[in-house]
């Protein structure tokens, strides 16, 4: 695992920030050009690092689904851009869910980033989800540090208070943000998004195929 830290934030470092261009773009694009990237926070002196391994996308007002489906206001209103902040959210009254705006100021438009591949930072992430991990944790304990969007979000320390509309663009200025170091995903699948009741059949979930930190079914 030391090795692994080690030559991670060095990809980490060569990587590049994803700037406000890439968010720019329809949802359903941005949630599948996602899929491989790092999601970084930086926490004192040390680098909590994921890759991304499943997203939905939501399409403002035309998806019953999106929060921002009947309009602005103040809790949605990071979803109506600029695009490339974050939208952090409360559900089920103990969970935290991170996304990003995308699309053009004015339209509303998000990523909701579902689930990461622990890639450094481990033992930070593990103690953050009030998490015991042996000396070599087991895939499956692995796995469930930050699988699900809850998970995920707790495994990164985020919270609304904190970073709900922080700019995920700027990396010097930002404790929290997305590059891309140069891994390709080898196979995307899209299905429906999980946990909504409305527009259930759209196929706007988007994972990395066979990957075992996805949440629910790893599909194939």
């Amino acid at each position: 695992m030391g090795r692994q830290d080690k030559s991670t934030r060095h990809a980490v470092v060569a990587g590049r920030t994803l700037d406000r261009s890439f968010y720019d773009r329809d949802p359903r694009e941005v949630a599948h050009d996602l899929l491989g990237k790092l999601l970084i926070r930086r926490v004192g002196s040390q680098l909590l690092v994921g890759r991304v391994v499943e997203t939905e996308a939501y399409l403002g007002k035309d998806d019953p689904a999106a929060h921002s489906y009947r309009g602005k206001t103040d809790r949605n209103a990071v979803m109506f851009g600029p695009p490339g902040f974050a939208y952090v959210y409360f559900i089920y009254g103990m969970h935290f869910c991170l996304n990003v705006s995308c699309l053009p100021e004015g339209i509303a438009g998000a990523v909701l980033f579902r689930a990461m591949e622990p890639v450094s930072g481990i033992d930070r992430m593990a103690r953050l989800r009030n998490v015991a991990l042996p000396e070599e944790p087991r895939l499956s304990l692995l796995r469930t540090l930050t699988s699900g969007p809850g998970r995920m979000a707790a495994a990164l320390d985020v919270t609304r208070l904190r970073d709900n509309g922080k700019d995920l663009t700027n990396s010097r200025k930002s404790d929290l943000w997305l590059a891309d170091d140069g891994h390709r995903v080898e196979r995307i699948v899209a299905t429906p998004r999980i946990g909504i009741t409305k527009a259930v059949e759209h196929p706007l979930r988007y994972v990395v195929a066979g990957n075992p930190y996805v949440s629910a079914k790893r599909e194939r």
